[in-house]
């Protein structure tokens, strides 16, 4: 039996969920996030609170039992508070800036990176930082990543877009790797 599914998922003040066709859809002040609920879950829908159980001991109910129950904890925590991530961009000549919805980047390339922002995510840049956020914690996350890719950090000088507080181990150079002990070059006299 799933630990988290068992449990009951508080409503609170602020939050309001409801059932439209095959879907749960969760209220708040900051928006609404719709998620489907899949076959042979059942979901009950009380005063101020949430129970879900399944039809069967399937692989596949077991499996979507705890997991709507995190996603429907999630979409409350978010539709009340919302949730964010930071980036940080390092490098020399490195930046980025908002133009209107898109963030432009500069990341060293021959051309400067434009990417639109998702629908239901706002972007801020604020000294070197970007500042993703949104009430669908999957859609931040996905859109931090996606932002991520554009410039990996490099393994040697760790220059590239990184998660704020995201501690890089960097190789060490080809002057290093030909320094033996003591430092000096190895084979020379």
């Amino acid at each position: 039996m799933s630990k988290i599914g068992v449990k009951p998922i508080i409503v609170k003040e602020g939050n309001t969920i409801t059932r439209e066709e095959g879907q749960i859809v969760v209220r708040g002040p900051l928006g609404e996030v719709r998620l489907s609920v899949p076959e042979g879950i059942k979901t009950e829908i009380g005063e101020g609170k949430v129970q879900i159980s399944r039809f069967s001991e399937t692989r596949k109910n077991k499996s979507s039992h705890g997991t709507l129950a995190r996603l429907i904890a999630n979409a409350l925590s978010g539709t009340r508070d919302g949730f964010s991530k930071v980036l940080e961009v390092v490098g020399t000549g490195f930046r980025a800036q908002m133009e209107g919805t898109d963030l432009v980047l500069a990341l060293g390339f021959s051309h400067l990176v434009r990417f639109p922002s998702p629908e239901g995510i706002k972007i801020e840049v604020i000294e070197g930082k970007i500042k993703i956020f949104g009430v669908d914690k999957e859609l931040v996350a996905r859109t931090a990543s996606n932002i991520k890719k554009i410039k990996k950090p490099d393994a040697y000088k760790g220059k590239g877009i990184l998660y704020q507080g995201e501690k890089l181990k960097l190789k060490p150079g080809k002057a290093a790797a030909k320094a033996g002990p003591g430092g000096a070059a190895a084979g020379g006299k």
